[in-house]
């Protein structure tokens, strides 16, 4: 990465409808143009989910831009760091990116997929949301010019919180 460039993050899950599009926007709404945020599938599910949608709108975070693609979208593209957000997705075999970015895996619950009323699932999807900008206000914080191993170090500690 160029001292000038912004670094650029791919986030990642099956279905790239809920968590990945959260993290994207949450990424582009925190990151003050130092970071570039991105998001895709494995299989995508072709929309973004309204439990997205209505967590960020809860947070006071816009996602007009978002929209459900693949991972294939992105295959001649460098990242600095590929990060999933999915046990499926960090089970498959990932495409190898350019530049070798660093990956990390974020397990998270996906709420696409949570039980309950209308409600609860609202619910669900924001605490899901507030863990993705736990770890994103870390991420933001690393020292993006330190050495390979701390960087991967650093987002490993965040898919622990």
């Amino acid at each position: 990465m160029k001292a000038n460039d912004p670094i650029k993050i791919l986030f990642l899950c099956t279905g790239n409808s809920c968590r990945s599009q959260m993290a994207e926007a949450i990424l582009a709404h925190l990151g003050g143009g130092r970071f570039e945020a991105f998001s895709a599938g494995s299989y995508p599910a072709g929309f973004v989910h309204q439990l997205a949608i209505d967590a960020m709108q809860h947070l006071g975070i816009s996602m007009p831009f978002a929209e459900s693609q693949s991972w294939d979208e992105y295959k001649d593209e460098t990242f600095d760091a590929v990060i999933t957000l999915c046990d499926y997705a960090a089970a498959e075999e990932c495409p190898n990116w350019p530049g070798n970015p660093i990956r990390a895996h974020w397990s998270l619950p996906d709420p696409a997929y949570h039980p309950g009323t209308l409600e609860e699932r609202q619910q669900f999807g924001l605490t899901v949301a507030k863990r993705l900008m736990a770890k994103i206000e870390g991420l933001i914080a690393l020292d993006w010019t330190s050495d390979r191993a701390s960087l991967e170090a650093g987002l490993a500690r965040l898919g622990e919180i």
